[in-house]
């Protein structure tokens, strides 16, 4: 390796990329081209970057596949910048066991640290905390290990555990200073703002306010009956009832929640699960037997009574809170994936979010209708961004387990 290549390197990890492009921005050959393409990654243009990445792996050949791996993490790397949940990403394993095997144990270590960060973003945070778990935090880098720490708050804050995503954030800003990078502290000083902003709407006892991640975790830790409208959970202390593939059900508990200790009538609760407006007796009699599975399914938490124009919520708490998404309105977790500020693809949110693409293909053309998400590109280069990123996190929103699981 030449004194240029070693210079430009070193400009690279101190985060000075125009720096690194002075000394081979003229240069062809293989360190070349890789190191141009990580420069061209840190000033923004991702396209160039991945281009130039591919050259530097091919120029490098079979003779040198560590090189090429090295390329291959970088173009990863791009992959989840871009939300190019794909091909890239589906060789990260094979990179990282290949630097293993052969080394170089420090970028094996950030490839961990990768595969960590695509887990959590498709709502696999066991299988994250597992590659966490198995990693040696110390041959990391402190660019590596501020990266290493975001992705530990992000699973926290999935599992509504605001002590230690705090914990960790203040590890990302430690190392984001050491790293002096100004990209990452200004990635870290958001996820920090995020932490403390309103995640949530909680109603009880006819009182709306606003509530952060802390104030959740409270909740959910007391004995307190709480109707989970962000991933549609009913939960009393330690007490779970799901009723994600039950969406009526949900519905008509929501609505006797809302109203509690007062009586939903028959009118609202048709409305609300049905979206009936004119109820006969068909509806009457649908209504009354989703009322029936509906005290089934809440047995362990509360009753549901008649009255003369009704039906009343009866649980064995002491009070009701009902916990909804700091917007209204339908597809909140689609919009909380486009609210990270990146661009994604249809077919990228749909395998985040474990659904079909028509699914999410939907869902984007009715956010795209009430000015939520605009496109831009064509066909396989469409990209949807939200319009207004909202100014509060949306962890409650994203594919994780049931909180307290």
């Amino acid at each position: 390796m030449d004194s240029l290549i070693t210079a430009a390197a070193r400009a690279l990890a101190a985060g000075d990329p125009l720096g690194a492009l002075k000394r081979v921005a003229l240069r062809e050959d293989a360190a070349a081209l890789a190191l141009r393409g990580v420069a061209m990654a840190q000033l923004g243009d991702l396209e160039r970057a991945r281009d130039l990445l591919r050259r530097a792996a091919r120029a490098f050949g079979q003779k040198e596949p560590v090189a090429r791996a090295r390329c291959a993490l970088a173009e990863a790397e791009i992959a989840l910048v871009t939300r190019d949940i794909g091909k890239s990403l589906q060789t990260l394993g094979a990179a990282r066991a290949l630097l293993d095997a052969r080394g170089d144990k420090a970028n094996a270590a950030h490839a961990a640290c990768l595969q960590a960060r695509y887990l959590l973003l498709v709502g696999k945070l066991d299988e994250a905390e597992k590659v966490l778990e198995a990693l040696d935090a110390s041959l990391l880098p402190p660019a590596s290990l501020a990266g290493h720490a975001l992705v530990r708050a992000g699973i926290a804050m999935r599992r509504v555990r605001a002590g230690p995503a705090r914990e960790a954030l203040d590890e990302a800003c430690r190392a984001a200073q050491t790293s002096a990078i100004p990209a990452q502290m200004a990635e870290v000083e958001r996820a920090a703002q995020l932490l403390d902003a309103p995640v949530a709407r909680l109603l009880s006892e006819g009182r709306e306010r606003m509530v952060r991640l802390d104030d959740v975790e409270t909740l959910f830790a007391s004995d307190m009956m709480v109707v989970d409208a962000c991933r549609n959970v009913v939960r009393g202390g330690s007490v779970l009832v799901p009723l994600q593939g039950r969406p009526v059900l949900f519905a008509l508990c929501k609505k006797l929640a809302e109203v509690f200790p007062g009586e939903a009538s028959r009118e609202a609760l048709l409305s609300a699960a049905f979206n009936a407006r004119d109820a006969d007796e068909s509806h009457r009699a649908r209504l009354r037997v989703e009322i029936g599975r509906l005290r089934k399914v809440l047995q362990p938490l509360a009753g549901v009574s008649a009255t003369g124009r009704g039906f009343v919520l009866a649980p064995n708490a002491k009070s009701v809170a009902v916990l909804s998404p700091p917007v209204d309105g339908d597809h909140g977790e689609v919009l909380a994936l486009l609210s990270d500020g990146e661009a994604w693809s249809s077919s990228a949110l749909a395998q985040a979010l474990g659904v079909s693409p028509r699914t999410v293909q939907r869902a984007l053309e009715a956010l795209g209708e009430r000015g939520k998400a605009e496109s831009f590109g064509r066909g396989r280069a469409c990209r949807w961004v939200a319009t207004a990123i909202p100014g509060f996190p949306t962890s409650l929103l994203l594919p994780a387990p049931l909180p307290g699981g």
